[in-house]
């Protein structure tokens, strides 16, 4: 008998990729993941079908909606650095941790978290430079 992690307890076990998109579009939308992850099949022409064929073809961009999902529609909190390096599909939620109600996300706080993101990537870039 192998010692195997239950994942039971994370809230992506046997959820399905068009399941889990149908449930933050119907909750969110497009323009709102779109803003959140910059992911291109959020904005030209999107739909669930087109979305899931490209998010199967491109695991960066589905781990993108998975911790999304997790982190933004099931509101739980950031997971330690242990649990952070795995990918969301394995990682396991601590006991006593119950997804909450969705964040409340607009396309002016995406627009924020944007421009903190490319400050923050300027500042590593400015410190990458001087290590030269």
């Amino acid at each position: 008998m192998t010692d195997e992690i239950n994942y039971e307890s994370n809230p992506l076990h046997g959820l399905g990729l068009q399941d889990l998109l149908t449930q933050i579009v119907d909750h969110y939308g497009f323009d709102i993941l779109f803003a959140y992850l910059n992911v291109n099949c959020f904005k030209t022409n999107p739909s669930i079908e087109s979305s899931v064929k490209f998010l199967k073809k491109n695991d960066w961009a589905r781990e993108k909606v998975e911790v999304f999902y997790l982190y933004k529609f099931k509101n739980l909190p950031r997971p330690s650095s242990e649990q952070f390096a795995l990918s969301p599909r394995y990682r396991i939620i601590p006991e006593g941790l119950t997804p909450r109600e969705p964040a409340e996300l607009s396309l002016e706080d995406a627009e924020r978290v944007r421009e903190k993101q490319a400050l923050k990537a300027a500042e590593y870039g400015k410190t990458k430079n001087y290590r030269r």
